[in-house]
């Protein structure tokens, strides 16, 4: 990583950088907080929900099950999540089934690590049949965003009958204009089985997932958290956000995701790969065991920002000041 600067900027690039913000970063803050010139379109079919600024698409919710890639295991099958999320120009930013990681969906959560009556479940993994996710319906729709129903199961196997452990409700909300889509992402669980989920310390889970489209690599690509580390250092902090950056179809793309202050054990840990491809998790429960009693309610929020150009740490800060209620 280059010489990170309070604004964000290498000492060599400070005053140019200075003069380009000035005249896109301004307006990329501005249209993110006002509605988009273009009107949200929200539309929904038996498959899917799909978001669009006018004919520019912003990101699609799969409601029905994605089938596995061919040759692959049936139980890679999974629904109630986020692909393709969209740059403001439309490039894509996200990818699903990537060759190493048969299981990641573009934006998403599940749990991973996890104890209940007295046996490991997996939400994530899928590959094991103990565990899976699964969109149940759509309980709002308006202009500017969903809320859906999602399942996180514990399958049958054995003596064990299928089970409903977390119940959950997802709300997608999105401003986009021009310059930023701007999606708020808040996941409420309730613990709706009649034994503790309990949530042992682990590297990964739990916390909104990104996995990038698969250009994004070394050396093409960078990571910066709000404490300006880079991808070698990143992973296992604590960061309010983390900044990631990669080649699109039409240029470049930048993805923020942010932690809200008010989340559990806020600011979380995060699960950055320190090369390879480009990946991220807001993990809850790395460093500390957690749990969800029956009837338990808990609440998760997360921002996401995407941009067509290349974002620096300082021009990340007038959206956390939004998001985190930071004067």
């Amino acid at each position: 990583m280059g010489i990170w600067s309070p604004n964000g900027l290498s000492d060599a690039s400070l005053i140019p950088m200075k003069i380009f913000r000035a005249v896109v970063f301004g307006f990329c803050f501005v249209g993110a907080m006002i509605a988009a010139a273009a009107p949200l379109m929200v539309i929904e079919d038996a498959d899917q929900v799909v978001i669009s600024r006018g004919k520019v698409p912003v990101l699609t919710y799969h409601k029905a099950e994605m089938p596995p890639p061919a040759g692959e295991s049936e139980l890679f099958r999974r629904s109630g999540f986020i692909h393709p999320l969209h740059a403001p120009n439309g490039d894509v930013v996200t990818s699903i089934h990537p060759v190493d990681h048969i299981h990641h969906m573009g934006l998403w959560h599940a749990w991973v690590k996890t104890r209940w009556q007295g046996e490991e479940i997996d939400f994530w993994n899928l590959k094991g049949g103990n565990g899976t996710v699964r969109f149940v319906e759509v309980l709002h729709r308006d202009d500017h965003g969903f809320k859906v129903r999602q399942q996180q199961v514990a399958l049958a196997f054995e003596d064990r009958a299928e089970t409903v452990v977390l119940d959950e409700t997802l709300e997608v909300a999105v401003t986009s204009s021009a310059e930023a889509n701007v999606i708020d992402y808040t996941m409420t669980q309730t613990n709706v089985s009649d034994a503790v989920l309990e949530f042992p310390a682990y590297r990964y889970g739990g916390g909104i997932t990104f996995r990038a489209p698969e250009t994004w690599g070394e050396p093409n690509d960078s990571y910066v958290t709000s404490t300006g580390l880079d991808r070698t250092e990143g992973h296992a902090t604590r960061g309010d956000w983390v900044v990631m950056h990669g080649p699109t179809e039409q240029g470049s793309a930048s993805v923020v995701i942010m932690g809200h202050p008010a989340n559990h054990d806020a600011p979380q840990r995060m699960r950055i790969w320190p090369k390879g491809k480009v990946f991220f998790n807001y993990a809850p429960t790395q460093e500390f065991d957690w749990a969800i009693a029956p009837g338990e309610t808990v609440v998760l929020r997360y921002r996401v920002v995407v941009v067509s150009v290349r974002l620096f740490p300082g021009d990340v800060v007038p959206w956390w000041r939004d998001f985190g209620g930071i004067d």
